[in-house]
């Protein structure tokens, strides 16, 4: 009762009594200077701080990235992380810590001790979205600052619609999530929707306090910090399903998908009796991108 009363109390004073947008605009700034003096303190005092090994980095000459955030999103090597190669192997998306992995029950997805969310409201309110997933699987992993923040596909896909949700920006660090009630529903989001040889699959990308931006390589930057708090924004629907205006967008498993400028959380949905997630996968547990953490009960078919 102590200790969350305590994390309800640090919850209150630092993120709902602070300037979210304004402090993310700030960070935006200072993450993109390009006075090199700043930029490569920035740089050097990251590595330090979180033991960062650059020699993973396809540029290992810190001097060379022209602001911070470049460093911070910086390409790794081809050979960083190995990729699992069994064709019916779900790889993780992102370096991070699994927060929550489990089943969707009702329509709810555990967020931590005590506390739940909603797949409805997680997808922006639209049932016929979240219909695919009820009674599936789901997995929560948090990027802290000092993981790889470029995002990869957990298995082959074709891209068919992104949705981006206007939202609060409060941090999604682990205290938190056990404070903040609907957190990841109520945050800014971006949410891609895939067609995978394991059936439907989402990949909700959510934004925090201190993310400049959340990005895909299909559309760039979706959630810059200038977004101006008083105005409300509404949902936006990119439909990428093929027709006479798209040719089907296919992406194989391990291929970049987007980025996080700053830290943050991405969630895979999947749909139900679909996927099986590997043992010992769960609160806690730490992940690559690349490693297996689940496998599909399907036949594993390469996108064409």
């Amino acid at each position: 009762m102590f200790d969350r009363t305590m994390d309800f109390l640090i919850t209150l004073l630092t993120q709902h009594c602070v300037p979210q947008r304004s402090l993310s605009r700030l960070m935006h700034a200072l993450t993109r200077s390009r006075m090199p003096a700043w930029k490569n303190w920035q740089i050097r005092w990251f590595i330090s701080r979180y033991n960062v090994d650059i020699n993973t980095a396809v540029e290992p000459d810190t001097t060379r990235y022209p602001d911070f955030n470049s460093f911070f999103t910086r390409q790794l090597k081809a050979d960083a992380r190995p990729i699992a190669s069994d064709s019916q192997a779900i790889v993780s998306p992102a370096d991070g810590t699994v927060s929550q992995a489990g089943d969707i029950v009702g329509g709810r997805l555990f967020q931590a001790k005590g506390r739940y969310f909603d797949l409805n409201a997680l997808l922006g309110g639209d049932k016929e979205r979240a219909a695919a997933f009820y009674g599936g699987k789901f997995v929560t992993i948090y990027l802290s600052p000092g993981d790889y923040h470029r995002l990869h596909m957990p298995i082959d896909g074709t891209l068919l619609e992104m949705v981006h949700i206007p939202g609060k920006l409060f941090s999604v660090q682990p205290r938190t999530t056990r404070s903040v009630p609907n957190l990841f529903a109520r945050n800014e989001r971006a949410i891609a929707f895939f067609d995978t040889p394991c059936g439907p699959m989402a990949m909700v990308l959510v934004g925090a306090m201190f993310v400049g931006s959340i990005e895909t390589v299909w559309s760039g930057p979706l959630s810059p910090s200038s977004n101006d708090p008083s105005t409300t924004k509404p949902i936006q629907v990119w439909n990428y399903r093929e027709n006479e205006r798209h040719t089907p967008m296919q992406f194989a498993k391990g291929a970049e998908m987007g980025r996080f400028n700053m830290g943050s959380t991405v969630i895979l949905l999947f749909g139900p009796d679909q996927t099986d997630w590997i043992a010992g996968l769960g609160a806690g547990s730490t992940v690559k991108m690349g490693q297996c953490i689940s496998t599909c009960r399907r036949s594993g078919k390469p996108v064409t």
